[in-house]
């Protein structure tokens, strides 16, 4: 193809008006060119957009190394190879590729390109379109890194992100890696078997969860909804899917977009929480709770086919024995012990629970109510009675505490509906009362209430009293002043505790102190006494004074592991002088372990605290044991100092304890003169 004289270019059977067709290229919005056949390719004719899109005028192009040079070097063997082989060939030339502006941009060019054969049949020009596509190529990027991010993402959260199809095989058109992690499938497998997901769900939740996804796919809305999955290794794993139904061009259902979130650490949570609402944490029985929701129903039952119900009331003996003397771990594996063999003593339909600390629950239902014969015990009774002996029985045999073997008794209550209780609170009530009772008479045995048990109702009374005092801190201190005799005037104090009643006035300690040691509630009430001493004892430092304070260790706080610890760091807060401070215990609790008592009492000796042994006289004591033991002042009994002048056997008596006192080079002491 060649320029004629006229202005024509001629190639084929006609020309084409040069003019012609600069203005048709001219005008295109895309750069058009014209270059020779050869596979250089000379240019000979380049649209001025040229100059918009790479910066070069268009008569800047007639140079044939220009082209080649504005190739991006990574994309210009290969084009040069496609130019050269599109050449040889005739085929037409497609292709996109970078060139490098004059201000150093890159732009993408998608470069279309015809061959116009000559007379020979060879390529003599090339006529082609250059369209600039760096916006469309970099919206593709655009829309790559945010595809690339969105799977960086989906496949870095801890759920299944999938794509489902709305057909009939409900088939999966993408699902994410964590599918394997979390349920052992591979995504290639899940994708290549649409059934999968319906077998992996859990049998009791696979239809329910079925109809949900069905009707949210057919109604098109977004929805949510929980279930249980098999993974690969036989564990359940709970999921929370929430899926988005996207619609087609005519609106549609097309495709299910769902995230299943891994919950099985919550669900095992509430599942937890659940079970601690009504179940006891350390043995796994029913709590109290639990018990009374399943005895109100007993009763009902009970109520309309006219049976009866027994509730049994179970506390361990000397408890307190296994936590002081082995440790709370001990302890604790004594009621789980306790709490299996006690499951073996009752039939499958009765309920064994665990009330609190070493307290436990049995309830027997459904027992036939017949009217006993005269003198004889009816059936329920006579089956709760069994209950108890079979109890007795099992917790015959020693427990194995970490190799240490320890024997352990309860003693049991039991009352009896319609017999001795109405409600569920009185029969509970009852059975608690008929334990005591029988704890009262010795360890091991079991009272069934009756209605002339007053005096135990009163005394349960006095145990609810005793607990509120202890939370309220309805305690007052008297002060007994202790006199030298010889000169008359007053040494010291020994600090006396009354229970300050809001119904009863004041109440001595000899009514309430045993049922406080046997509740174990004395050591809250001996700490009360102790920072209670302290705080008077700086109260009469601070007017000059000067007066040293007594206090009564009971038998539980000085068998504690850290009774001198806690007393001396008590002292030591409240900034107290030890040696202001008498501790006083009784001549039969130190007698009951003098080993461990000497121990205990020394270390408060060797800290400045002095020792009283309190009622002494009315226990049995060593002599030898005596002397060894750090006292400081020997208490006679107040039985012996009563009886004077008029007995002479109690005259005789404190005339000996005081010449022992003496020789002992301790100081005697004579109460309640």
């Amino acid at each position: 193809m060649t320029a004629n004289r006229e202005g024509e270019i001629e190639g084929g059977s006609r020309g084409v008006p040069e003019t012609l067709f600069r203005t048709i290229a001219d005008r295109l919005p895309a750069i058009t060119y014209l270059t020779t056949g050869s596979p250089e390719g000379a240019p000979l004719y380049v649209s001025p957009r040229m100059a918009d899109v790479l910066g070069y005028p268009a008569a800047e192009w007639a140079d044939p190394a220009l082209w080649r040079d504005c190739l991006h070097p990574d994309d210009r063997e290969r084009v040069l190879a496609e130019r050269r082989r599109t050449s040889a060939t005739g085929e037409p030339f497609d292709a996109e590729y970078r060139m490098l502006a004059r201000d150093g941009r890159v732009v993408w060019i998608h470069d279309e390109a015809t061959a116009v054969p000559g007379p020979d049949g060879r390529p003599a020009f090339r006529v082609g379109v250059l369209h600039d596509v760096t916006e469309h190529r970099e919206a593709e990027r655009r829309a790559s890194d945010a595809q690339e991010m969105y799977r960086v993402l989906v496949e870095q959260i801890p759920a299944i992100t999938y794509t489902d199809a709305v057909d009939d095989e409900m088939s999966t058109v993408y699902i994410s890696p964590q599918v394997e992690t979390l349920l052992g499938v591979a995504p290639h497998e899940w994708v290549a078997d649409p059934g999968l997901w319906y077998r992996r769900l859990h049998p009791e939740d696979r239809e329910r969860a079925l109809a949900t996804y069905l009707r949210g796919r057919a109604e098109g809305r977004s929805f949510a909804y929980e279930y249980r999955m098999i993974a690969g290794d036989g564990r359940v794993v709970w999921f929370r899917d929430d899926a988005v139904v996207l619609r087609g061009e005519r609106d549609e259902p097309r495709l299910v977009h769902g995230v299943m979130l891994d919950i099985t650490e919550r669900k095992q949570a509430e599942e937890q929480a659940s079970f601690l609402a009504y179940h006891d944490k350390l043995t796994g029985l029913p709590n109290r709770a639990m018990f009374e929701e399943l005895l109100d129903l007993s009763l009902a039952r009970a109520r309309r086919h006219g049976l009866s119900v027994a509730v049994l009331s179970v506390d361990l003996d000397d408890f307190k024995l296994v936590n002081e003397g082995l440790g709370h771990e001990a302890g604790d594996e004594l009621l789980r012990q306790v709490a299996a063999r006690l499951a073996e003593a009752t039939r499958e339909t009765d309920l064994v629970a665990r009330q609190g600390s070493d307290e436990f629950l049995l309830l027997l239902s459904d027992l036939e109510a017949r009217t006993p014969a005269a003198g004889t015990v009816d059936g329920p009774q006579i089956v709760a009675e069994s209950v108890a002996g079979r109890v007795r029985e099992l917790l015959a045999p020693p427990f194995d505490l970490e190799g240490t073997e320890v024997f352990a008794t309860a003693s049991m209550g039991v009352a009896l509906f319609p017999s001795t209780a109405v409600d569920g609170r009185s029969l509970l009530k009852n059975a608690d009362v008929a334990m005591h009772r029988s704890k009262a008479a010795g360890p091991g045995g079991c009272v069934v209430f009756s209605h002339g048990d007053g005096a135990s109702v009163g005394r349960l009374s006095l145990a609810t009293r005793l607990r509120r005092a202890v939370e309220r801190e309805h305690w007052v201190l008297h002060y007994q002043p202790i006199v030298d005799l010889a000169r008359g005037e007053v040494l010291e104090v020994e600090a006396l505790i009354r229970w300050r009643d809001p119904n009863g006035g004041l109440i001595a300690p000899g009514e309430f102190i045993p049922l406080a040691e046997e509740m174990g509630l004395i050591e809250a009430i001996g700490d009360w006494v102790l920072g209670e001493a302290c705080r008077q004892a700086r109260s009469w430092d601070r007017l000059g004074l000067g007066l040293g304070i007594g206090f009564n260790l009971s038998p539980r706080q000085l068998w504690q592991p850290d009774v001198a610890r806690r007393i001396l760091e008590r002292l030591d807060a409240e900034g107290v002088d030890p040696t202001s401070m008498v501790v006083e215990v009784t001549e039969s609790t130190v007698m009951t372990d003098p080993d461990r008592a000497q121990r205990v009492l020394g270390e408060l000796s060797a800290h400045g605290l002095r020792i009283a042994i309190d009622d002494f006289g009315t226990g049995h004591s060593s002599l030898a044991r005596l002397r060894d033991m750090p006292v400081d002042v020997l208490k006679v009994d107040r039985s012996f100092i009563r009886d004077i002048p008029g007995d002479s056997g109690a005259c005789s008596m404190v005339r000996a304890v005081v010449q022992l006192a003496q020789t002992l080079g301790v100081t005697p002491l004579a109460e309640g003169i």
